[in-house]
């Protein structure tokens, strides 16, 4: 294990992960003296005052372990873990939103050809009620996905497809308009982007370690708990997440964040529930 503290400089106060470009133009003011594989390490520094974050790294890339940090001072000094506030930059309370805290529907525009395309799509699969279920959806987004050739996926499972209808399902009805489908694809793409932009190999997989600046990317911030989580719950054996994982875990973030806004109605942060409540949101999320 190895320890370095770079200074925070004019990020003073910051709880954000700090992306790579910190690290490039920020050196270590002060690291262990050799990199080695050891149990425990023990380092005495001189610092001026400032704010500085200590990096725990392992001797092996990419790999977990959990460690104990003991920082001794003769000053009177604090600290906290970073990533320690919750929240999601592009969901405010008592904006856009019904009383179930979904999004209300946008008002229709003049349409893309790739509108009209997915519009075709939409209408044979639909039919005569112009909404679709989530079995549809699912066959719906796997001929609008055939016409991305730059992107490797089988389409979304059942699943995921249910999860999207229990964020867009303005109405609750359990089924999707064209309206809701049109709200729902603008978000995919904005989240394919993201993916794409960590997927540099072009396995159609980001790791784990990229699906944290890729959560950061799409405005959602999380503690370490929570990227533990999504880890556990949506990676492969191999620690990666593929394209339908990716996107079924932006969805039930959104969700969950949208409907949490919901019922915070003192925007205090806190939300009191009954078990009726509990599970009508956990069941259909």
């Amino acid at each position: 294990m190895c320890v370095s503290l770079p200074p925070l400089q004019n990020m003073i106060g910051s709880q954000q992960h700090l992306q790579k470009d910190f690290f490039l133009y920020n050196a270590s003011n002060a690291k262990c003296k050799s990199y080695i594989n050891l149990r425990e390490v023990s380092e005495r520094f001189c610092l001026p005052p400032g704010e500085y974050v200590i990096i725990p790294s392992t001797f092996d890339p990419h790999e977990e372990g959990e460690f104990i940090l003991r920082v001794f001072s003769e000053k009177n000094s604090t600290s906290e873990e970073t990533e320690n506030t919750i929240r999601s930059d592009h969901i405010e309370q008592g904006k856009n939103r019904t009383k179930k805290g979904k999004p209300k529907p946008q008002q229709p525009d003049e349409e893309s050809g790739e509108h009209k395309m997915f519009r075709a799509i939409y209408q044979q699969i639909a039919g005569e009620d112009m909404q679709i279920c989530a079995n549809e959806l699912k066959v719906v987004m796997k001929r609008v996905l055939e016409k991305h050739n730059d992107m490797k996926t089988d389409g979304f499972s059942l699943e995921s497809c249910r999860s999207m209808i229990a964020l867009m399902d303005t109405d609750g009805t359990g089924k999707l308009n064209l309206q809701e489908f049109k709200h729902l694809w603008s978000k995919i793409k904005t989240w394919q982007l993201i993916f794409k932009k960590y997927d540099k190999d072009k396995s159609s997989t980001i790791s784990s370690f990229e699906m944290r600046n890729a959560v950061n990317d799409a405005g959602f911030r999380l503690n370490n708990q929570l990227y533990d989580i999504i880890t556990m719950r949506y990676a492969d054996e191999h620690l990666n997440i593929d394209f339908d994982s990716f996107i079924c875990c932006f969805v039930r973030l959104e969700g969950m964040f949208r409907t949490f806004h919901a019922f915070d109605k003192n925007g205090d942060g806190t939300i009191k529930l009954n078990v009726l409540e509990w599970l009508q949101l956990t069941m259909y999320a």
